[in-house]
């Protein structure tokens, strides 16, 4: 049997549940570079009150929402690219893109001291959490991997300015599809956030039944 105050943690983050912030910085372009840290927030509490606290009060703050969350990833797009002219066209000679995640995940300093219940819930939340985030950074390559083919299928042009002027708009529309991306995965997820931990915790809970 799980808690009321269990419950109650449960109940309240999903509320604020992983939502992601990202920057771009210049137009993103071809050979993908991609750099991926953890870093991680340490929160206390031993009961789910004390959590529910501590995670709204430490927790990163979105600069989407301008509130602070569970979790969350910031991601960041730039690039450069080289182009040839030769004759009468102009092609791409070289280029790169390089994308940089960065997840911030919650840590719980004072997990040993709680009661199975709560460390049932956290666990199995934490591990939620990370796996969210971790979604949050493969849109990301996705989108870098789909933005570098689409470069790179860009045929040459009879002067250097138009072909820079294709790669800069589809940098632009690469960009905002994958905003939307993001978001949709975030709506999708906080839709089924109840479900999916109740589902996740009678996993646990089963699996720890002697």
């Amino acid at each position: 049997m799980i808690s009321k105050g269990v419950r109650r943690l449960v109940k309240t983050v999903a509320l604020v549940a992983g939502l992601v912030s990202y920057g771009v910085t210049g137009p993103a372009l071809p050979e993908t570079i991609i750099q991926k840290k953890i870093t991680y927030f340490s929160i206390g509490g031993t009961t789910a009150a004390e959590i529910d606290r501590n995670m709204a009060r430490l927790g990163p703050v979105s600069s989407v929402t301008g509130r602070r969350h569970p979790g969350a990833t910031q991601i960041k797009f730039k690039g450069s690219a080289k182009f040839v002219s030769a004759g009468n066209s102009c092609r791409i000679g070289g280029a790169k893109v390089m994308l940089s995640t960065r997840l911030l995940l919650p840590r719980w300093v004072n997990r040993r001291k709680a009661g199975n219940d709560l460390a049932l819930v956290w666990d199995t939340l934490s591990a939620d959490i990370k796996r969210h985030e971790e979604r949050h950074a493969e849109i990301a390559r996705n989108h870098a991997r789909a933005l570098e083919k689409a470069i790179l299928g860009l045929p040459a042009a009879a002067k250097c300015a138009p072909l820079k002027a294709k790669v800069n708009k589809i940098s632009e529309n690469a960009m905002v599809a994958h905003d939307k991306d993001q978001q949709r995965f975030d709506r999708v997820e906080a839709a089924n956030f109840h479900r999916r931990m109740i589902r996740l915790l009678k996993y646990r809970i089963e699996g720890r039944k002697p």
